[in-house]
């Protein structure tokens, strides 16, 4: 779509704060939701969490939109970083947002930013090539920091069991009818609607055909079953090069922006190496499963965060952005 490519535009101006927003906008966000604020103030910018596009059935306790805050923190801190800008982030002792400051730098990239307008969540089947030693040592070079656990994945011992989890997860979550009304109110079946809308789930953007609005509706109940999906999910994770896990140090919503930070970068990292990625949230988006899942996974009592598969495919559509209203303090 062109207004993909416009929203993908390089960032011409490091003074102007509306681009280096705009590439914060571009990152990966739960049900593509765009659960953010956007406040400019002296000295920097404040990213604040947008309760009204919440998410509560999948994510009762806001879990993932602060990760997905996380992660637009993540890209506007690269994207200032490659325009001379360096960035400090404060959470706030309320829990209310988080504050970047700022201040003139010499430039600084290390082949990240190239990689904000290319990245995309891909939910389609992968190569099944494996990727090598060097590859996964960039990736998880990359995510870790030491304030997050990050874990790959890729015996195929260890992704088959990643997939018994995905199944049990995902068919309790098909079998919860407020799970399915959410999740279809964020589809988007066409490209008006899309276009209207600027969020949700697009259905070229996940290699499914687009139909119109009145219609996917009508059929979504007849073709979203749960064998289908979880065949789906099969198919899916065994044409992966491996599965990433992170885990944050807490679970408070600073731990969760940490956790976006993170993933941010292994996902930009990763669409730098040529991979694709996507997510299989359903072993830690189902409390009674998480534990296990933790318990099998060897982090104990803490909490799992994301879970994502990764390898090699071709791109997808993609997915569009509200224009964000830029307030000022």
């Amino acid at each position: 779509m062109r207004l993909a490519a416009e929203l993908r535009a390089p960032v011409p101006d490091p003074a102007n704060l509306a681009d280096l927003v705009r590439y914060a906008t571009l990152a990966a966000n739960g049900h593509n939701t765009q659960p953010w604020r956007f406040v400019v103030r002296a000295g920097g910018v404040s990213i604040l969490p947008d309760f009204s596009r919440r998410t509560p059935v999948v994510d009762p306790d806001d879990h993932h939109l602060w990760v997905s805050l996380g992660c637009a923190v993540e890209n506007l801190l690269i994207a200032a970083a490659a325009r001379g800008q360096a960035g400090a982030v404060a959470m706030r002792d309320d829990a209310t947002g988080i504050d970047i400051d700022l201040a003139a730098a010499p430039s600084a990239d290390d082949g990240l930013f190239a990689a904000i307008p290319l990245r995309q969540s891909t939910r389609s089947t992968y190569e099944g090539t494996a990727a090598s030693p060097d590859t996964l040592a960039a990736l998880e070079a990359t995510a870790n920091d030491g304030r997050v656990d990050v874990r790959l994945l890729t015996s195929l011992a260890d992704r088959e069991r990643v997939l018994d989890f995905v199944v049990q997860g995902n068919s309790a979550q098909m079998e919860d009818p407020a799970f399915v009304a959410e999740l279809l109110a964020w589809i988007r079946f066409d490209p008006d609607t899309a276009i209207a809308k600027a969020d949700g789930l697009y259905a070229a953007c996940s290699g499914n055909p687009t139909l119109p609005d009145w219609l996917g509706r009508r059929i979504f109940p007849l073709v979203f079953r749960k064998q289908g999906e979880n065949d789906k999910y099969a198919e899916q994770i065994r044409s992966s090069s491996g599965v990433a896990v992170f885990t944050g140090a807490g679970e408070t919503p600073a731990d969760w922006v940490e956790v976006g930070r993170s993933f941010q970068r292994f996902a930009l990292r990763a669409t730098a190496l040529g991979l694709r990625h996507a997510h299989i949230n359903q072993p830690v988006e189902v409390p009674a499963l998480r534990r296990e899942f933790a318990q099998w996974l060897g982090v104990g009592d803490a909490r799992p965060d994301l879970v994502v598969r990764f390898g090699y495919g071709p791109a997808l559509p993609m997915s569009l952005r509200r224009r964000v209203n830029i307030e000022t303090a």
